[in-house]
């Protein structure tokens, strides 16, 4: 095998499972949010579970922040120390200002390390979407590959990758300002459970279902609209929903043909904007 010549960085957004970090060798910086008065470090000091748990116990003292510039320099640092450039997915530069924060980061580090380059990618998207970006980045710097070629990887599988979820409730997605206020106001009256996607950096509404056994017919239907009947990598996110998010990799284990399938929780700093018992699907068809 060929020495990595580039090391992959991804934010904790991706939602990567933690063998599959291990195995690509990638490193993630982690999103801060507060909660029972102090600042935790997702995927370090807490993981999804335990940070939904604090959510459901006390919403009102659960907020959303970004990542550590200092964070983000510590582990630009150690690539470089090792001698390799750095390619930096992130979460959708419209959502979140953790892109500026990484390139101010990356600049930084690249002043201390004459020789050393640094790209910091906005991957337009979010979750498991940006994750598969990551994953696939990974895969070609194992293979020895130089900056450049994992940078135009990426950059393809970006232009390809999709993001599809069922929210069981409107409420939070309202409190993001992504839909509004009349339209939260009568899906919590009528019961509505809203389905959105992921294009140009940002959730879009796509409608509504009564329940969500119609919720999950909606994402299955939509994957296979964009597949088409190739081959694809697939990701399984859920917020809070273990089996419903089992039974439906499940599902797609059996009706797609899975380049890739994997299941992850949704980031806490997601599940606060779109609510326990999310559903979603990434994914993206090959050739």
């Amino acid at each position: 095998m060929a020495a990595n010549k580039v090391a992959v960085v991804v934010d904790s957004i991706a939602c990567i499972p933690g063998a599959l970090l291990k195995r690509y060798q990638i490193g993630v910086i982690p999103m801060n949010f507060f909660a029972n008065g102090r600042v935790l470090k997702d995927g370090i000091d807490v993981n999804p579970s335990e940070a939904y748990q604090l959510f459901l116990k006390d919403p009102a003292v659960f907020k959303t922040s970004g990542a550590s510039p200092g964070d983000c320099q510590e582990i630009f640092r150690k690539a470089a120390r090792e001698g390799k450039d750095v390619f930096c997915v992130i979460l959708s530069a419209r959502l979140s200002a953790i892109h500026n924060t990484a390139t101010t980061a990356s600049q930084q580090v690249m002043d201390e390390f004459p020789g050393r380059s640094i790209v910091v990618m906005d991957s337009r998207t979010a979750a498991a979407a940006e994750g598969l970006i990551a994953l696939a980045a990974a895969r070609v710097a194992e293979t020895g590959k130089n900056l450049n070629e994992v940078t135009a990887t990426a950059e393809k599988i970006r232009d390809k990758v999709s993001l599809i979820a069922y929210m069981d409730t409107i409420r939070y997605i309202y409190r993001s300002g992504r839909i509004p206020r009349i339209a939260a106001v009568a899906g919590s009256m009528l019961k509505i459970k809203p389905v959105f996607t992921f294009s140009e950096g940002v959730p879009h509404f796509m409608g509504a279902v009564r329940n969500k056994r119609i919720g999950i017919e909606r994402l299955i239907e939509g994957m296979r609209d964009k597949i088409n009947g190739k081959p694809a990598h697939i990701a399984v996110m859920h917020v809070y929903a273990e089996e419903d998010a089992i039974r439906l990799k499940e599902r797609v284990d059996t009706e797609f043909n899975c380049a890739e399938l994997w299941l992850t929780e949704f980031s806490p700093l997601m599940g606060y904007a779109c609510g326990t018992g999310t559903i979603g699907l990434a994914f993206y068809p090959e050739g």
